[in-house]
């Protein structure tokens, strides 16, 4: 329904492509980073993902399809407020704690800068929405601060499986 936000909605359709269409290919800079951390880009490529960011994505089809479009943005405040707050910190303790080369953090260094931009861009279009809407994108900016979380909160289970099918 993002692209079938009609009538009062109509007028966000732009916003929605060009979020989509500035995401696309960031999914590389990612496998790129993986690759420069000695891992396997290939293999993270070919696999499925985990339960958490399986279900947060669920959410925001469900969202969309189902509910109300607006609250896509609070998925957007989520996602591009954590990264202005937290990526370029985070990218520096990573990178000393583990003593990886800077290739491996191009994507959470250049998110860190760019989502500013894309914060004060979501602020605009929040502010122009009606009061319902504006109610819509809190709540489920609620529901995604939920989501996300439980993806960092599952991390050390899946290292514990990783160094496991290692050894």
């Amino acid at each position: 329904r993002g692209g079938r936000a009609g009538g009062r909605l109509g007028w966000l359709r732009k916003a929605v492509a060009e979020y989509i269409e500035e995401e696309i290919g960031h999914e590389e800079w990612i496998l790129n980073d993986i690759a420069a951390a000695g891992g396997d880009a290939e293999a993270v490529r070919a696999s499925q993902p985990e339960l958490p960011a399986e279900l947060m994505v669920a959410y925001a089809y469900d969202l969309v399809n189902r509910g109300n479009p607006a609250g896509f943005f609070g998925m957007v405040f989520v996602l591009e407020g954590t990264s202005v707050a937290l990526a370029l910190n985070a990218a520096d303790k990573i990178q000393e704690a583990l003593g990886l080369p800077n290739k491996a953090f191009s994507y959470l260094r250049s998110h860190g800068t760019l989502d500013q931009e894309h914060t004060q861009h979501l602020a605009q279009l929040v502010n122009a929405m009606t009061p319902e809407d504006q109610a819509e994108v809190v709540r489920c900016a609620k529901v995604f601060f939920k989501l996300y979380g439980d993806i960092f909160r599952a991390l050390p289970s899946y290292a514990t499986q990783t160094e496991e099918v290692a050894a």
